[in-house]
């Protein structure tokens, strides 16, 4: 595979494009990450969520403790008090649920924010990088044993316009073997690609 044009004009494009690639997965990342972390930033109210549940739970637990040193009302009144303890554990547990559900949105937000932005270069510019690079390679590879090749590759590749400026039948010249109409294809086909044409 050939990645680079040999024209300095095409492969000037080709690295722009590439940079433009590379710069634009560098901001899929990095919006990712910021997404991830602001996200993560929601995790505090949570957090302040647990702590007063604990606190709440705590302070009920002593006061019960306290209520059932008192005589005759002891039972009853730590009973009453049971309630509120376990608000305070609820609470605790929704702070902890909503750091969890919180957490996993952060973490899928890592991997899908990039992926989706990502989409452009995966479905646009790397399949068109895949494809010249065969192209280009597999012309490189036969651009100086077998023109033929590639005058045939011009034939199929070629506009019309251009393949008769070449004959008025092009086709049936290549078919007799007509050297010049043959490393004139070879050249246009590798023309298209910005490569240089075959030596004579």
């Amino acid at each position: 595979m050939r990645w680079y044009a040999e024209r300095p004009d095409r492969m000037a494009r080709q690295v722009v494009s590439d940079v433009v690639a590379v710069l634009w997965a560098v901001l899929a990342v990095t919006a990712g990450v910021a997404v991830h972390d602001g996200l993560q930033a929601l995790q505090g109210p949570g957090e302040s969520l647990v702590a007063a549940g604990g606190q709440v739970s705590r302070a009920f637990a002593g006061v019960g403790g306290a209520v059932s040193a008192i005589p005759f009302i002891s039972t009853d009144l730590a009973r009453a008090l049971d309630p509120a303890a376990g608000a305070g554990a609820d609470l605790a547990n929704a702070g902890r649920e909503f750091g969890d559900a919180v957490g996993t949105l952060a973490a899928g937000a890592l991997v899908v924010v990039p992926l989706v932005m990502l989409l452009p270069v995966l479905l646009g510019w790397l399949p068109l990088r895949l494809r010249y690079a065969r192209r280009a390679g597999a012309a490189v590879a036969v651009r100086d044993t077998a023109p033929d090749l590639l005058a045939v590759r011009a034939l199929t590749r070629v506009p019309v316009a251009r393949l008769v400026r070449v004959a008025p039948d092009p086709a049936a010249a290549w078919r007799s073997g007509d050297p010049a109409v043959v490393a004139t294809l070879a050249a246009l086909e590798l023309s298209d690609l910005g490569l240089r044409a075959p030596r004579s």
